[in-house]
């Protein structure tokens, strides 16, 4: 048997590989109960001592993650509305995305938290969570996202839109397009009741990825695989 995470990834293994059996399309999954965060407001203070909103963003720092995209995106909403950005992972862009924040000077806005071991303890202190990628056979930084009721501004490339629904958990923008993402992003914020929308659909969206839903469609696979 094989499987695929996503309908975009079922189709580009079918462009780009001779694969003769039928693809079964199996989402990535989450355990939304993981996710939740006690005492959110006293916990995010470290990170919005003044109460600006959190913007956060989580890869491992490879071209294809478009990093300075987010660091594009988060000076054009900074000077709308006061705002913070936490950085979670490590990777090849890490200095070229700190030499961006000193041309940008947001350095100073800006949680780099390297790598992180519990990032479920992270995710939900943020208000929004970006993802900038170029291709993503999935999204499931997005996908955890949205189980702590974080909604997402994303591309529209791929898995993504899969997991992201545009207008439902978040908004989806052009690869590049950070001026959209920017206006997607303040949308969002700007103001409480969109903002408290966009994250009750998010974690609703999330519950469709859930551990319960997912796993049976795998175990059901192998009896069929089983029963050959």
């Amino acid at each position: 048997a094989v499987t695929t995470v996503s309908q975009s990834l079922k189709e580009d293994t079918l462009k780009y590989f001779p694969v003769k059996k039928n693809i079964r399309v199996i989402p990535n999954f989450v355990c939304v109960d993981e996710y939740r965060v006690g005492n959110r407001e006293e916990k995010r203070k470290p990170y919005s001592p003044n109460g600006e909103k959190i913007l956060l963003h989580i890869s491992n720092f490879r071209k294809v993650k478009r990093v300075e995209d987010v660091l594009l995106v988060f000076d054009q909403v900074r000077k709308q509305i006061p705002a913070k950005l936490i950085l979670i992972g490590e990777g090849p862009e890490k200095e070229s995305i700190e030499k961006l924040c000193k041309q940008l000077d947001t350095c100073g806005d800006i949680h780099s938290l390297g790598k992180v071991k519990d990032v479920e303890k992270i995710i939900g202190l943020a208000d929004l969570f970006l993802l900038t990628s170029e291709t993503e056979s999935f999204g499931l930084a997005a996908l955890e996202a949205m189980a702590a009721k974080v909604p997402v501004v994303s591309t529209n490339t791929g898995g993504i839109p899969e997991v992201n629904l545009h207008g439902f958990s978040g908004m989806l923008s052009n690869v590049g397009d950070v001026d959209d993402m920017a206006k997607n992003t303040l949308a969002i914020l700007k103001d409480e009741k969109t903002h408290k929308r966009f994250s009750e659909n998010a974690f609703e969206q999330a519950k469709k990825f859930s551990i319960e839903k997912v796993l049976p469609l795998y175990e059901d696979l192998y009896k069929q695989v089983i029963d050959k």
